[in-house]
């Protein structure tokens, strides 16, 4: 074979050791920094990561029984119906297996809900989706399907990505505004919301849009509708004002609770067809309406100030004193103190409350302290018995904290480490190019840190010769090999007057 078909001109090499030379020099003065740097600025974003999800993904919470705890869910694994005639599978998942098991998956926060076990690897999920972070009982193998989920588990339309009494779907993108979450005294099945999250127009009868004709007839300035968040509906009390609430379909599923409305703990009721206020509407009309419905309705209250309309007791005591016959002899004031007095039973805190409750569909909503205003006593007792968080806060369950450094892993994906999780967060980039890249991270981090060791000990700077040597390292190149392992550092430094590379075999590589 003619050597001159196949070896470059000597003016050839020089041209494009000019090229590569300049090339080198250029990427170097732009991208390259010490493997201190590098190293600080992986903690730094590692330490942004840990802030915004703190939590380790290693083990599912189903061994932990019926939890209030944070669920997601997998709308690939249980797609909504089309139509609401159709059959659904509603299904949730914890946090561990929204990442391990449903990392590429598209999923629905629904944030706290109770009394909930996780439904991964149980016959509400697919069977082709089994929950990697536990092992099959029998067999001991990774991978649980098909499982019998807890009886005790209760769903709703959030489930469906649908909340609210308006039963919209939730679109992150484009909701505005701020949304509450109900306290929650029932299920869906029972009357109630099932701890829905709800729109405060909503809860107030107005439409979605009310704060643009809203405007328009009060000429306010300043919010428009393009802007994030849209203003609370006056009447609606300040987000201060009170601690939780409890929707109307709550309250309406429990009517023993009208009665608490606007006493001690207790804000006034919030009416479902409040609307807007109108200016033909007085405060001091529907004072007087609930005064005179409470005095016909209210005989304790009646007969109490009959007895104040009626002759002081000083008096009538001093009156039957001169009209008392000269043999009888009034008690003195010794003998009257001589006499045991029994003290008097304490009040129920539901003699305090109105004789009737305020009529009509309403939320109720309360303050911090509305715990401390129920009535224990034998009869509203029972009430109580059968809602454990109007009696005591309530605990939520948080996944174990990630300790730095610590990788996650334990998906069926190979996800591990929390810094990945992070970077997804910090970037807003779809999830399952997070996923994605969390495998490829994870893979490689190790490896690269042993790279830059031998630099960060030195100071010396990484160039990018050092780089592209060492991933042509892990292509599996052997003469590149030996590049990575000190001569690629030095290769400027044997390059001759003419661009030639100094006897080294090593050539460019398209793409890069």
């Amino acid at each position: 074979m003619d050597n001159s078909e196949t070896t470059p001109s000597n003016a050839d090499q020089a041209k494009n050791g000019s090229n590569v030379e300049n090339r080198r020099e250029s990427f170097s003065s732009q991208n390259s920094q010490t493997a201190k740097e590098f190293i600080e600025s992986q903690m730094r974003l590692e330490a942004d990561a840990r802030e915004i999800l703190p939590y380790s993904f290693a083990s599912c919470t189903q061994a932990l029984g019926p939890l209030r705890q944070t669920l997601y869910a997998c709308l690939t694994c249980n797609p909504p119906p089309k139509t609401s005639d159709k059959p659904h599978t509603a299904a949730g998942v914890c946090y561990s297996c929204s990442i391990a098991c449903h990392g590429e998956h598209t999923l629905v926060e629904l944030f706290n809900k109770r009394n909930f076990v996780c439904d991964c690897g149980t016959t509400r999920m697919p069977s082709v989706v089994p929950c990697m972070l536990r092992h099959n009982p029998k067999t001991g193998a990774k991978g649980v399907h098909s499982e019998d989920p807890h009886p005790g588990n209760k769903y709703n339309q959030n489930f469906q990505n649908k909340f609210c009494g308006c039963g919209e779907d939730y679109n992150a993108e484009e909701e505005k505004g701020t949304m509450f979450q109900c306290l929650g005294l029932g299920t869906a099945e029972s009357g109630g919301c099932g701890e829905d999250w709800w729109h405060p127009e909503c809860l107030i009868g107005l439409p979605r849009d009310w704060y643009k004709d809203f405007k328009k007839e009060t000429g306010e300035n300043g919010q428009t509708e393009d802007d994030d968040e849209t203003p609370l509906p006056p009447g609606f009390p300040g987000e201060d004002d009170f601690e939780t609430f409890l929707c109307y379909k709550c309250v309406d599923s429990n009517p023993w609770l009208k009665r608490y409305a606007g006493t001690s703990g207790f804000l006034p009721p919030l009416y479902k067809d409040g609307g807007l206020p109108k200016p033909a509407e007085t405060a001091p009309v529907t004072i007087s309406s609930d005064v005179a419905e409470e005095q016909t309705t209210n005989p304790k209250k009646r007969k109490m100030e009959d007895e104040e309309e009626s002759e002081p007791a000083a008096k009538r005591t001093k009156e039957d004193t001169e009209n008392t016959p000269p043999d009888s002899k009034p008690e003195s004031n010794a003998e009257l103190k001589e006499e045991p007095t029994q003290p008097s039973p304490p009040k129920d805190k539901h003699d305090s409350l109105p004789g009737t409750a305020p009529s009509g569909t309403f939320s109720l909503f309360l303050k911090e302290d509305f715990r401390n205003h129920f009535c224990r006593c034998r009869d509203c007792f029972p009430n109580l018995s059968a809602h454990a968080q109007l009696r005591e806060e309530e605990e939520t369950y948080e996944p174990p904290l990630s300790e730095d450094g610590e990788a996650n892993g334990g998906g069926s994906t190979g996800t591990g480490s929390l810094l990945d999780r992070g970077e997804a967060a910090l970037s807003n980039i779809d999830r399952v190019r997070a996923i994605e890249g969390a495998m490829v991270y994870n893979h490689l981090r190790d490896k690269v840190k042993e790279f830059l060791k031998p630099f960060a000990e030195t100071g010396k700077a990484v160039g990018a010769e050092d780089i592209k040597a060492y991933f042509e390292k892990l292509r599996g190149d052997e003469q590149h090999i030996r590049d990575a392992s000190g001569q690629a550092s030095t290769l400027s430094d044997k390059n001759d007057d003419n661009g030639n590379d100094g006897g080294s075999s090593r050539r460019e590589q398209n793409g890069y």
